[in-house]
This record gives C-alpha cells, sequence and structure tokens, in this order.
C-alpha cells in the first residue's frame, strides 16, 4: 500500500550513510520526506510545520533524541514519532512509550520493517485527524453559547453549520428558554458576516405602534415626538443580521411591510416617501407554533412560507437529558466565580434529582435556579436541601434515591453520608462486577426500566449498559 502523497515525513538522522539507505528504501514512496541531521535543526524544522510522521534517532550530534520526543509531548503536536536507535534496552523503550511514541526500531532493520512501521505510523495520524474532525463537527458540547452534547443539539450545531453561509431566512422554533436568540447568534457569528452588526428586537416587547419605527427608523416630525431623524434595526443591521424575535406578535399591517422588505431589500422610512435599500441576513423566531397561528389568521401565509426557508426547531430541555447537567455544571461554575462562592459541583442526588425533572422553563429556568443556588448559598456542594422551588418537591423523595458505589460517581462529585454508607458496610465483600451488577439494576429499577435514563444518571452510554448485562447474562449461563 502506497503512501498518502500529501503525507509529510520528517527523517531526523546525522548519518549520511543511514540517510542513503533511508532514501533507497523509501525510493517508491511519493509522500512528502525532509531530512535533517542534528536536534536543533529537528526543532527548528517544528518550528515552521508539524510533519505527520518522525523517524527519530536518539543519538544525535547535538543532543539526545529523547529531548526531541519530550518536546513534541508536551507541546502535544500531532505527530506520529518512531525512535530509531542502535542501542536499544527495555529502559529507553519504555520511556519512549512514556512520551507517547509511536514504534520503536532498532538498527540494523530491513526495508520491509520500516516500510510497515511508515505506513503504519502514517495511517495512525490520518486516522486521528480523522476522529479529531469527526469530534469538532460531530460529538461537540458546545458550540458557542449553546452547551449541549445530546444527538438533539448535535444536529442542530450541523444544521447551522450550513445554514451560516448562506443569505437564506432563517426560522427558529422552541419552547420559552431553549435559546432561540442565541441560535441566531450563533449562525450570525459562524457566517461571512460575523464582523458586521448583529441587532435583535423583541417583537412582543414593544409597542405595535412603534414597532414600524424600530425597525425601519423614521424622519424627524413623522410622529408627536419624532424630533430628529432615527436610523432603525434595518439600517443597524445593514451587512449584517437582523434577528426578529417572536414575530408572531407582530401587527398583520406591519407584517406585510416587513415581506416587501425581504422581498426587494428596500425600506421605507416612517414618514418619508423615499425607498433606501440595506443589505440583511434575516433570522426569525417564535414560541408559538406559526402554522397554527397562520390557520387562525394571525400570521400571513406568504409571511411564513418567506420566512420558513431553513427551519430550526429547538428541542426542549427534557428531551436534552445528558446536557442538563453538563449545563447545569458550567452555570455552576460560572455563577461561582462571578459571586465569588466556593462551589464545587453537585451532590449524587441532586444530580439525580435534575435528571428526572422535566425543566418546563427549558435552559431558561435552569440558569434561573443555579443562581438562585449561588447566591442565596455558599458552597461546596449543592445537596437537595438548598434546592429553589419547585424542585424542593423532589426533596421529600430524596431519600428512596438509588445509592451507587463510588466507583460509578463522576470524579466531580462528592459523596454524601447516604451514598458513602455503601462504601462502609459490614457486608462481606463481593466481587466488583456483582457489586456493579446491583448498582446498575437498581438505577434501572428507579428509572421504571427506562435503560437510556438509567444510563443519563450513571453518565454512561446506554450501550455500555445493555454489554454489561449481555455480559452477566453469559456469567449466570456458565455458573448454572
Amino acid at each position: 500500500m502506497k503512501i498518502d502523497p500529501q503525507s509529510t515525513l520528517l527523517i531526523v538522522e546525522d548519518s549520511p550513510t543511514l540517510t542513503v539507505v533511508y532514501q533507497e528504501y523509501l525510493r517508491h514512496e511519493t509522500c512528502q520526506i525532509d531530512y535533517v541531521e542534528t536536534g536543533a535543526a529537528a526543532l527548528a524544522y517544528l518550528q515552521k510545520q508539524i510533519p505527520d510522521a518522525i523517524l527519530l534517532d536518539l543519538s544525535l550530534p547535538d543532543m539526545n533524541g529523547m529531548d526531541i520526543l519530550q518536546h513534541i509531548h508536551q507541546e502535544q503536536l500531532p505527530c506520529s514519532v518512531v525512535i530509531v536507535t542502535g542501542h536499544g534496552s527495555i529502559n529507553i523503550a519504555v520511556e519512549a512509550m512514556r512520551y507517547k511514541a509511536f514504534d520503536f526500531i532498532e538498527k540494523p532493520f530491513d526495508g520491509q520493517r520500516l516500510l510497515m512501521t511508515v505506513h503504519n505510523a502514517l495511517r495512525y495520524q490520518r486516522l486521528s485527524r480523522t476522529i479529531e474532525i469527526y469530534k469538532e463537527n460531530f460529538e461537540r458540547d458546545h458550540y458557542y453559547s449553546f452547551i449541549g452534547a445530546s444527538p438533539a443539539m448535535q444536529a442542530i450545531y450541523r444544521i447551522i453549520d450550513n445554514a451560516a453561509t448562506s443569505k437564506a431566512t432563517v426560522f427558529v422554533t422552541g419552547e420559552s428558554g431553549t435559546g432561540k436568540e442565541l441560535c441566531a447568534e450563533a449562525i450570525h457569528k459562524q457566517s461571512p458576516r460575523h464582523e458586521q452588526p448583529f441587532v435583535a428586537i423583541n417583537c412582543a416587547a414593544i409597542p405595535k405602534e412603534l414597532m414600524e419605527s424600530e425597525i425601519f427608523g423614521h424622519v424627524k416630525g413623522a410622529f408627536t415626538g419624532a424630533l430628529k431623524d432615527r436610523e432603525g434595526a434595518a439600517f443597524q443591521a445593514n451587512g449584517g443580521t437582523l434577528f426578529l424575535d417572536e414575530i408572531g406578535d407582530m401587527d398583520l399591517d406591519l407584517q406585510s411591510k416587513l415581506l416587501r422588505f425581504i422581498q426587494t431589500g428596500s425600506v421605507q422610512k416612517v414618514g418619508s416617501n423615499k425607498l433606501e435599500r440595506v443589505d440583511v441576513r434575516f433570522v426569525c423566531a417564535t414560541n408559538q407554533d406559526p402554522l397554527a397561528q397562520v390557520q387562525q389568521g394571525h400570521f400571513r401565509e406568504d409571511l411564513y412560507y418567506r420566512l420558513n426557508v431553513i427551519p430550526i426547531d429547538l428541542p426542549p430541555l427534557r428531551e436534552r437529558e445528558a446536557d442538563v447537567l453538563l449545563i447545569a455544571r458550567k452555570f455552576l461554575e460560572n455563577y461561582a466565580k462571578e459571586e465569588n462562592k466556593t462551589f464545587l459541583g453537585f451532590t449524587p442526588e441532586t444530580e439525580t434529582i435534575f435528571g428526572l425533572y422535566d425543566w418546563p422553563g427549558n435552559v431558561r429556568q435552569l440558569q434561573n435556579v443555579i443562581h438562585n443556588i449561588v447566591v442565596l448559598n455558599d458552597g461546596p456542594w449543592v445537596t437537595p436541601l438548598i434546592l429553589p422551588s419547585p424542585l424542593k418537591n423532589f426533596v421529600k423523595n430524596a431519600t428512596t434515591l438509588v445509592t451507587i458505589p463510588s466507583s460509578l460517581l463522576p470524579k466531580s462529585t462528592k459523596l454524601t453520608p447516604s451514598v458513602s454508607a455503601v462504601t462502609s458496610s459490614n457486608h462481606a465483600i463481593q466481587p466488583l462486577w456483582q457489586v456493579e451488577k446491583e448498582a446498575i439494576e437498581q438505577a434501572i429499577a428507579f428509572c421504571e426500566g427506562n435503560i437510556p435514563k438509567a444510563a443519563t444518571l450513571l453518565e454512561v452510554s446506554p450501550s455500555t449498559l445493555y454489554r454489561k448485562r449481555q455480559g452477566w447474562e453469559k456469567k449466570l449461563i456458565r455458573a448454572n
């Protein structure tokens, strides 16, 4: 198998004879191959570019090659390093592996061994790069101001990635508190317009008689109180993005003017006869069902279809169970720093309550709950006793919450007495797999057989629980 021609290989070798050997063995390879003779030259090379793989001789005239390997490890440079030495020993191999060397070759070596190692090193680096790209695009735990790693949010991130480069109008729907303005901001920041203004208007917060002026502006004397010309949001957002939140509350007459603005790109200020061109990207949002509003006559059908070019429906927090604790921990960290408090995390009982609660107010409600806790209390741990209403309704059930061995709890959490009591029990010590089995079965029973919810509380993937259950079944079959 040939090496990818786009790959780069750096050979650090001070022996002219061995350099000729490398050239002979690698003569049929199409990748870029560079040679340096000293450690200083290798470090200078790494300052300019990072190769995919390095063949690194340990015995260099100016330094030990292990120092270069240590530098690559400390700087976390994305390259596979193969150590080449004529003085191999177990200690050297162990030290090389400690600094994440990919492989270890002893001199003398044959061409087949060299080619296999180089191919494997380059293939590994290419795979690592692919995985990083995948994680960056498909396993993100945040996206601009969004926090969330759930499949539902991964889908939202991908839609924004694709929509951001276009000028097409985006219509964001979702319950109150799901982050519609954050979505609009993310679209703007990801777009080619990110250096231009982002202007947001809440159509539900402005009296309808002032809304037209807010959007389109007015000229002096257009109405009582118009003492001077005013640039509306459309002009302020020229070249950038105009976000109209809660557009379902906009008056029907103004909806007609907005439709004309979207279609023509021209704006007429209140009190003026002059049409002026502006260039804006429209993002609109509502927490209502826009089609139901159309059927009820509260929203123009032609405007709806003009806005709904790229629809984005933000999921409620109750459908993002895996994200609840991720978001809560980030809010706790931020507010603790802001309020100079000593909170470190949540007790397991609190995390269970957060996982079971439906969060009707979505992320905004979760944010307010955490802010309330931090302002009115001090750490280090958030317990059920300090939760505000309506979460206090769950506190009476705290004594029946599932108890899980500390080995299965998140490292960031502190054991409360009810949980740590498990580890101080006087019962005979059981095999670890049985202790784990009991804890997992308790969690599944507590979640009424809902394995994904149990997995969320245990902070593992559902596939892990399914796999472990299959393993237990095999153990029981063998035992019988």
